[in-house]
């Protein structure tokens, strides 16, 4: 399922286009993001769109809830696993547990961050995470 937008096109480069946008409810009930007002999406511009146009953007919901998930859920998932693993790690070498939970959680959400910017700068590549132009309304 894809979501649109209306956005106005800021500036053009290439095959790509900046556009500002309203915030949809998703973003206003998140309040992740620093303000409220609009935001500028970096959008592949098949149409042709030009600066000043009003533009329908289109976002696929699926590559949303990816990342999202990714982001929000992967830290606080290698958190948990890693504090088990050094547990597990203490049990077999008879030590106390606290410090290889703390190395092994710390280690693995470390991982988590590095995995995140492997995979934010993926997405930027990636045709089918990006917003897309789909037709010019004026």
């Amino acid at each position: 399922m894809n979501s649109q937008q209306e956005g106005i096109v800021i500036s053009v480069d290439g095959q790509m286009a900046k556009v500002k946008t309203s915030r949809h409810n998703d973003c206003e009930n998140c309040g992740a993001c620093p303000g409220n007002a609009a935001i500028v999406l970096d959008a592949r511009n098949p149409v042709g769109a030009a600066p000043g146009q009003l533009v329908m953007v289109e976002v696929q919901e699926v590559g949303m809830l990816k990342s999202a998930f990714i982001v929000y859920m992967l830290p606080l998932i290698a958190l948990f696993a890693g504090a088990m693993a050094g547990s597990w790690a203490a049990g077999q070498l008879a030590r106390d547990a606290l410090w290889f939970q703390v190395a092994g959680a710390g280690a693995a959400f470390a991982a988590s961050i590095l995995y995140i910017r492997y995979f934010d700068r993926s997405a930027r590549e990636n045709k089918n995470m990006q917003p897309v132009i789909t037709r010019i309304l004026s």
